[in-house]
Parts: structure tokens; C-alpha cells; sequence
């Protein structure tokens, strides 16, 4: 028989994974892995579509309402993918206060 893995356990691999990549990136690569087209796949959140596609190319950022959506219709546990936003914003900001100590 087949334990289940905690949610949160996943949540955690996905965050350690991920950290400091673009949350659309990750979202990128969900959809396709779950063989989900974004245009349905924003229509159902719901949110327009050229939304998520700027957000699948790392143009715009989550909101945490679009984090908690995304999250809620992928299974993910709540906060996942603001966690990734905030670790990503986060690496930009080092990336910045390097480049200005240089």
C-alpha cells in the first residue's frame, strides 16, 4: 500500500526547487506537465489570458489573489506560489544591490 505524502512536504520541495525563479516559469511548466493550455486555464480562474501569458514569461509578477487562485486550482497548498514571488523578488533585489556595490 501507497503512503500519501504530506501537501506540505510537496509545497516545501516545490518552494527549495524553485526559489528564485519566476513563479510564471514554475506555472509554465505545471501547465504543460498537466497538458493544460493557458487561455482555458486563465478563463477558469477566472482572469484574462494575456494575463497569464505575461506572467508565464516573467513580465508581470503574482498578485496574492492570482497566487491564491493558481494555487487553489492546481492542488498546491495555499501560498505556494506567492512564496516563489517573494523568493524571486527577493533574488532581484540582491541582484540590484550587487550590481550598485560594484
Amino acid at each position: 500500500m501507497y503512503k500519501q505524502i504530506p501537501l506540505y512536504l510537496i509545497m516545501e520541495a516545490m518552494i527549495e526547487k524553485y526559489k528564485g525563479i519566476h513563479p510564471g516559469m514554475v506555472l509554465e511548466r505545471e501547465l504543460k506537465k498537466r497538458n493544460l493550455k493557458k487561455a482555458p486555464f486563465a478563463l477558469s480562474l477566472p482572469e484574462y489570458p494575456q494575463t497569464l501569458n505575461e506572467i508565464t514569461k516573467g513580465k508581470r509578477g503574482l498578485t496574492p489573489a492570482l497566487a491564491l487562485k493558481i494555487d487553489t486550482a492546481l492542488g498546491f497548498e495555499v501560498g505556494t506560489m506567492f512564496i516563489l514571488q517573494a523568493y524571486y523578488e527577493i533574488k532581484k533585489e540582491k541582484e540590484k544591490r550587487q550590481y550598485y556595490l560594484l
